[in-house]
């Protein structure tokens, strides 16, 4: 049989790869996806942005909402559509309990909102306001969202405040940001923290036996570019690869603040659709169609290949079960191994954002390639070139 080459570019495959022969999965579960700076109160909260906000892919919505009339509008407007709302306003920290037995049977309602990146001594407030909203509602979780890695001196540091938070603070579940595409003149580069950020918060999170919520940046603003798809792609599958169980953007509206210098958010500030827009849609529709791959999948290692492996991350020593010959010729690739629901899988993503991979791979014929839609196809009609574009995934499937 001759063996193909595979270009892993997202309209490429679905070209080239037949629908007959196919096996299509049935419909899964999706995995939570939330915007941050969601849609604002006031003149632009209609229910035609909320809709456009649903078809986007998205399943949770925070929009910044500090009067308690504007979230109980936020909460009512995602009902409406099926979305879920992470509530917030002011109220909810002087009246907690009051606030929370009024909206806890809310049907738009998803999470109550704390904080963003708190430091350490906000921990035993925190915690204190979490068990009062968790005396009237344990159904609805509360949810904060910690800081980056480079933002302390050290690892050891960052790993001691995400103890901290968990042990005071005790969520049911870790979230954090960072955003690690950079651009100087017409150089891109990645925080060299990113891979060691997420080692971290991965580990931490099979040691406390909890989910962890990452980050894609789709908002220029500062160092951070405009996202293309490829820096969304490397961002939000690298999340999945080290198990995250929520992805969340920051941000979908523009906030508008001249600090940061916002601008090409997905929806700018007059409510209108940047091209930003119609990428975030295409990757939540690419990630969803994979959710049975990763929607509750436990990570049983990642490790990195390369000339130079990332700072934090461990190097590849061992072949995954099933994979023949693994040769990314020096270049930088991660590779996860995942179980969920009886299967296996392999992850194998380019980590570079700006070069394509060439990777000899050979598997011993028992492996499917889970495709961007979701459909399978027997591994062995493939390669053992497979060419990666920046930050894409060949995702190898093993049923038990």
């Amino acid at each position: 049989m001759k063996h193909l080459p595979l270009i892993l570019a997202l309209g490429l495959i679905l070209a080239a790869s037949p629908a007959a022969g196919r096996k299509k999965q049935s419909a899964p579960e999706q995995i939570p996806i939330l915007a941050w700076y969601s849609i604002p109160p006031g003149r632009f909260a209609t229910l035609e942005h909320y809709q456009e906000l649903r078809d986007a892919g998205f399943t949770h919505s925070f929009s910044h909402t500090y009067q308690y009339d504007d979230a109980i509008q936020a909460l009512d407007l995602c009902a409406k559509v099926g979305l879920k709302c992470v509530f917030m306003c002011n109220e909810l920290e002087k009246e907690p309990e009051a606030i929370a037995r009024e909206v806890s049977r809310h049907p738009g309602l998803g999470a109550y909102f704390l904080r963003d990146e708190p430091d350490n001594s906000a921990m035993p407030a925190l915690g204190m306001w979490a068990r009062r909203i968790e005396s009237v509602d344990k159904e609805h979780p509360c949810y904060l969202n910690l800081l980056p890695e480079h933002a302390f001196p050290s690892i050891d540091a960052y790993r001691t405040h995400v103890q901290l938070f968990d042990s005071l603070v005790n969520l049911p579940q870790l979230s954090y940001d960072h955003y690690p595409v950079n651009q100087s003149g017409d150089k891109v580069t990645l925080n060299g923290h990113f891979w060691s950020n997420l080692e971290t918060i991965s580990a931490e999170a099979r040691r406390v036996g909890k989910p962890f919520w990452a980050f894609a940046l789709a908002t220029a603003h500062g160092s951070y570019p405009i996202p293309t798809i490829d820096h969304l792609r490397l961002q939000l599958y690298a999340d999945l690869a080290y198990g995250a169980q929520c992805l969340q953007y920051f941000t979908y509206w523009n906030p508008g603040t001249e600090t940061w210098n916002f601008h090409q958010a997905p929806l700018t500030q007059d409510g209108l659709r940047s091209p930003v827009y119609e990428l975030v849609k295409e990757m939540n529709r690419e990630i969803q169609a994979r959710a049975d791959v990763f929607l509750g999948a436990r990570v049983t290692s990642v490790h990195h290949t390369g000339k130079d492996i990332p700072m934090g991350t461990h190097r590849l020593e061992n072949l995954p079960r099933h994979i023949l010959q693994l040769d990314t010729h020096d270049q930088g690739a991660l590779v996860s191994c995942l179980t969920n629901k009886g299967k296996e899988y392999v992850v194998i993503q380019n980590t570079s954002v700006t070069n394509s991979l060439q990777a000899d791979i050979k598997t011993d014929g028992q492996l499917a390639l889970v495709l961007p839609d979701g459909t399978r196809q027997p591994a062995a009609l493939y390669g053992p070139l497979f060419i990666l574009t920046p930050g894409n995934v060949l995702i190898l499937e093993k049923e038990k």
